[in-house]
């Protein structure tokens, strides 16, 4: 008889053996190929990924001048499970820091909390831009100090004190940075402002990585399979600026001791020669570990010197925003080169007044150009809202006004190639029907039409205004990169913008802005070697006027076209006029006459008290 209890005790010891064995088995596997700490460890200890940082790209002025460039630095790396037996007070003598930095260090790596890619097996980083000359100090000791090591990079230097808020700067990734892009690691650094942030990708380069043996004593024995899986950093694009740093830096110094901008772009290609914000600060403060106590100091500003004003302040545009309106009227048929409008001193309706300064009346439009008569284009703009035999109604003209508005820039971001850009404001007939309750008038918004009320641009779209003016009808977006090394600009960089209004109105606006130069607001800014168009603005605030410039030169074929905006600088011909003159002939001549030097010096040296 056949024991059934012994033949099914077999069975089971059998089927427990292979559940073990299938159980060790799932394991191994599982360690081997899918569990990331065993990765992790395994690869630790046998192998060391020695990151290779590339060269981030240098970037030049239009001329061909470096503005930032490279030098050298390193990082103090350490391994946490590999640290044995340190002399805590020889290491820090060797990197001149106390104790207590060391300590605090130490803790800050290991607090998941505020390091959250920590692990005891990488390298995290210890101390980062040690200086050539420490770094010479500590590599001799560094064979003591077990667990330690050392990664070259560089760091930003800049040759000029100029064009911060261009050039802007790097400093070490944000875990946001880390979230949002595979390819940095705690420790790295990326454009923060300016150029630098715009153009990251094409600035940083590709790393490069050395995979390193490591035998049980974690002591380095040479290169993987003698570096067949190394792979060398690609370095970063070079960029080459549309900005002539000459020009930059006499717009830097005719603004010392104001608030605003000059923007000043060359209108055949919409390259921007020269971008200043008032104030404005060194960039080289931004360097190594003093950015952060400079960025907290200029942020507890009450200038702001941190805010690019040239494209994040928004102002009203004042008398400069004429020209808008003129070419708008003269395409819609409203007013002609013959059409003449009243002005006693100012423009009346009723109890209704917007006062102008003196001049022959009735004047027609070149001339109205030329003096800037406010009542001129508020009759322009009184006669087009109220136009029913052409609009059925005020907000269907208000929306082919805006619709004008928009053509020529305003009211939407431009494009430029920098962070941070403002879109400004140009109302439309919905802003009013909210404001009014539907019930309103042309005498509501008459404001409008010489750049007060509503409208708000920021210097750069003015200064584009003068760009287009100069191509007579079109313009190129503004950007402040030439050329990149290696790759090319987006394609929305070049594009040509038309604007709906024909050239031969364009025209006339053009012989307005030189009436302005030779007999009207603008005579400060006339000379014997080239024709200048301009327009002045004096822009209304609550405290002291804003004084406002837009120009181009020469009259044909425009080299360039600037706009100067200098916040409680009073009258146009105060600051602007002078300012836009001395910017033109500095990039058109190349240099200063000696008069002009002295009338820079003088604007220099004159400065706006401003109270917050």
């Amino acid at each position: 008889m056949t024991d059934t209890s012994f033949h099914n005790r077999k069975y089971v010891i059998g089927g427990v053996v292979l559940l073990i064995v299938i159980t060790f088995t799932v394991r191994l596997v599982y360690l081997q190929l899918l569990s990331e700490d065993y990765k992790i460890f395994a690869d630790s200890n046998a192998f060391l990924n020695n990151i290779i940082f590339p060269a981030r790209g240098a970037i030049f002025d239009r001329n061909g001048k470096p503005l930032v460039y490279n030098q050298p630095a390193y990082d103090v790396m350490v391994v946490m499970r590999e640290v044995e037996n340190l002399d805590t007070l020889d290491f820090c003598e060797s990197l001149g820091i106390t104790k207590e930095i060391f300590l605090q260090r130490m803790e800050y790596i290991k607090d998941r909390n505020k390091n959250p890619g920590y692990s005891s097996y990488t390298q995290q980083i210890f101390m980062s831009q040690l200086p050539s000359k420490d770094f010479s100090v500590f590599q001799e000791k560094l064979f003591r100090f077990k667990g330690f090591y050392v990664r070259e990079r560089s760091v930003r230097r800049y040759d000029y004190p100029y064009a911060a808020h261009v050039l802007g700067d790097v400093a070490e990734v944000s875990q946001k940075d880390i979230d949002r892009e595979s390819y940095y690691m705690p420790g790295d650094y990326i454009g923060k402002q300016g150029i630098e942030r715009s153009y990251e990708e094409d600035l940083r380069g590709t790393k490069g990585v050395q995979i390193l043996l490591r035998d049980a004593q974690g002591r380095i024995r040479g290169h993987y399979k003698d570096g067949a899986f190394d792979r060398k950093p690609i370095p970063g694009r070079n960029l080459t600026l549309g900005i002539d740093i000459e020009l930059q830096s006499l717009g830097e110094s005719l603004m010392q001791g104001k608030l605003g901008a000059i923007v000043a772009i060359e209108p055949s290609t919409g390259e921007i020669l020269a971008m200043v914000s008032a104030p404005t600060y060194d960039p080289r403060l931004m360097e190594g570990k003093e950015r952060g106590k400079q960025m907290s100091m200029m942020f507890q500003d009450p200038l702001h010197p941190m805010l690019n004003r040239a494209i994040q302040g928004t102002y009203p545009p004042g008398s400069t925003f004429k020209t808008a309106q003129g070419l708008t009227f003269l395409q819609e048929g409203i007013v002609n080169s013959q059409t003449l409008y009243p002005c006693s001193r100012g423009f009346r309706y009723g109890r209704m007044k917007i006062g102008c300064h003196s001049h022959y009346s009735p004047i027609a439009f070149v001339p109205a150009t030329g003096t800037s008569c406010n009542a001129y284009f508020c009759w322009g703009l009184y006669y087009m809202l109220n136009n029913r035999n052409k609009y059925s109604t005020i907000q269907a003209a208000m929306t082919v006004w805006k619709d004008y508005m928009v053509a020529m820039g305003f009211g939407y971001k431009l494009g430029v190639d920098m962070p941070g850009e403002s879109r400004g404001l140009i109302p439309n007939a919905q802003f009013y029907d909210k404001i009014y309750r539907s019930s309103w008038s042309a005498l509501s918004v008459l404001p409008i039409a010489i750049g007060q009320g509503e409208v708000t641009l920021t210097p750069l779209q003015i200064a584009n205004l003068g760009a287009t003016i100069a191509n007579r009808g079109y313009y190129i977006t503004p950007h402040v990169v030439k050329y990149v090394e290696g790759g090319h600009l987006a394609d929305s960089l070049l594009k040509r913008h038309n604007v709906p209004v024909d050239k031969q109105f364009y025209e006339m606006v053009v012989a307005g802005m030189r009436n302005a130069v030779t007999n009207g607001t603008c005579r400060g800014a006339n000379n014997p070697w080239y024709e200048v168009c301009g327009k002045t603005g004096t822009a209304q605030n609550r405290g002291h006027d804003h004084s406002v410039f837009m120009g181009f030169a020469p009259r044909e074929n425009p080299k360039i076209a600037v706009a100067v905006y200098v916040e409680n600088g009073g009258w146009g011909a105060t600051y602007g006029v002078p300012i836009g003159a001395l910017m033109m002939e500095q990039y058109i001549r190349g240099e200063l006459s000696d008069a002009s030097k002295q009338k820079a010096l003088s604007i220099q040296e004159r400065t706006i008290k401003y109270q917050f």
